[in-house]
């Protein structure tokens, strides 16, 4: 049937026009990588795949992950790419619950390259957000993520950081680092958002945080510290392998907690997950 409002872009028939996928395809509990490259990787971990599928930048996966249906969709670079992402997923899923898996820019100097940072809340330093909400609408993780998130991580032994990010809309100027062929607005930026307490800077999760809280879906992220700001150091080689497995194995640990406490809030008949509720 033809679309109602001719301002939505749908493709005719069921398939989403830049995921390249429809309903059925993907899992309710979603790993959202930036890097394409990233998807096949995290692949490589599932016990069996189902369905693949690459268009773009939007590169997915479905499969069992130790007896647990999820996907794996990569969203690109940027807040732009995460609203066509979220959107089109929103539109063949029930409720997905969503965990970013990304890399980011440390802005405390006690971080230290191939650390984990979970954020609770993220400063929309972006646009994108603002044709959803208020100017001054949080961007906030869902509480359940960052338990999972939180456990997940301990589980695995990795050191990690909790608190807030800052989503820039890019990368250079955008994160106040000086490009000599051009002017930049904000050269303090990094310090200005150290000053205030943010732990790191990256480019997709006040976009995921807001859009999913809107659909009422949970969402949160985990990012792996690729760089120092306030040395300037990039983790490079084998270090980096370590930092982007030690986020991934965390991504997917939480969602098997999720999927857990999902069924322990079943089972006390409540739509909310407390503490006293895990066996």
């Amino acid at each position: 049937m033809p679309n109602a409002d001719p301002r939505v872009a749908l493709p005719v028939g069921e398939k989403q026009y830049h995921i390249g996928l429809g309903p059925g395809e993907l899992a309710e509990f979603i790993l959202l990588p930036g890097d394409p490259d990233r998807t096949a990787r995290i692949a490589k971990r599932l016990d069996s795949i189902e369905l693949e599928q690459r268009h773009r930048e939007f590169a997915s996966v479905t499969g069992s992950y130790r007896g647990q249906r999820i996907s794996i969709v990569s969203t690109g670079i940027g807040t732009d790419n995460v609203e066509i992402t979220v959107a089109e997923i929103l539109a063949i899923t029930d409720r997905p619950t969503f965990i970013r898996v990304g890399s980011c820019g440390a802005l405390q100097p006690e971080m230290k390259l191939g650390d984990l940072v979970v954020t609770t809340g993220a400063v929309r330093l972006e646009s994108t957000t603002s044709y959803f909400v208020h100017d001054g609408y949080p961007a906030v993780a869902d509480y359940e993520a960052v338990v999972a998130l939180l456990e997940a991580s301990a589980r695995l032994g990795h050191r990690t950081h909790v608190g807030l990010t800052a989503t820039a809309p890019g990368f250079f100027g955008a994160q106040g680092r000086p490009i000599p062929q051009l002017p930049i607005r904000y050269p303090d930026l990094a310090e200005d958002m150290a000053r205030q307490r943010v732990l790191n800077f990256e480019m997709e999760a006040s976009a995921l945080l807001v859009l999913a809280g809107l659909a009422r879906c949970r969402a949160g992220v985990v990012c792996a510290v690729y760089a120092q700001r306030t040395t300037g150091d990039f983790v490079t080689g084998a270090a980096k392998d370590a930092a982007e497995a030690a986020c991934v194995e965390t991504g997917l640990e939480s969602l098997l907690i999720l999927a857990e406490m999902d069924r322990q809030k079943q089972q006390a008949s409540t739509d909310r997950w407390r503490p006293s509720l895990w066996d």
